[in-house]
């Protein structure tokens, strides 16, 4: 077992310290629940899977984006708090929740793609399997970005989203999505930080799809 102190953010810009025991080998996520299990605890915060399927648990950890999920405390030295952190660019709700809905908004502006044909061979029912995209739309790579600061900028999600139809358009108009993209909230805001990249935690490569979209054009 280990001892560790997580440093919360929580609504009305102040910090909250809890110190937890769980077994060494736990990931942030599990300090966070013994955190929530307090009986005195108001935490709020949004997780599900468990295993960086849905992305809803993000949160910036020591001021990186990160998946606490998939975080392993021993990444961290243990005599220090761990500071946690709602995610950045994304209107805050509470604690260390944030409202995604400018962030849908803007994959919907391009398509948002989320289900495409399984390559492998067909299902017993003669049926071609469908899979997700690498992206769980978690959000990290929006929070990480610098080229956020402006709110008319697309994000690397959504452009990421916008390429991924240029692979498989779906029916759709990719004149019209070349010129949605091309322009100051677009591609061309993109400062090459490579940021987004740099904390996806699928390896969807945001950053790579961008690059990618500039050539197109």
């Amino acid at each position: 077992m280990v001892t560790v102190t997580l440093k919360i953010w929580r609504t009305g810009n102040h910090y909250t310290s809890h110190t937890v025991e769980v077994p060494s080998s736990s990931y942030v996520i599990d300090a966070m629940e013994r955190v929530f299990a307090q009986p005195e605890s108001d935490l709020v915060w949004r997780h599900a899977c468990h295993h960086a399927s849905c992305g809803s648990c993000g949160v910036r950890i020591n001021g990186v984006e990160k998946l606490p999920c998939i975080t392993l405390l021993s990444d961290y030295t243990a005599s220090q708090p761990i500071t946690l952190q709602p995610l950045a660019h994304l209107p805050h709700i509470a604690d260390l929740v944030v409202d995604f809905g400018s962030f849908f908004a803007r994959m919907r502006d391009v398509g948002m793609p989320s289900l495409r044909s399984d390559e492998s061979a067909p299902s017993l029912d003669n049926k071609r399997d469908l899979r997700f995209e690498n992206c769980i739309e978690c959000g990290l790579c929006v929070s990480a970005c610098p080229a956020m600061a402006n709110p008319r900028f697309m994000g690397p999600a959504a452009l990421a989203a916008a390429e991924r139809l240029m692979e498989e358009p779906r029916g759709a108009d990719l004149s019209q999505l070349l010129q949605r993209v091309d322009g100051s909230a677009g591609i061309w805001s993109c400062r090459s930080s490579y940021q987004c990249s740099a904390v996806c935690p699928t390896n969807a490569d945001p950053a790579g799809a961008i690059i990618r979209l500039r050539q197109r054009l």
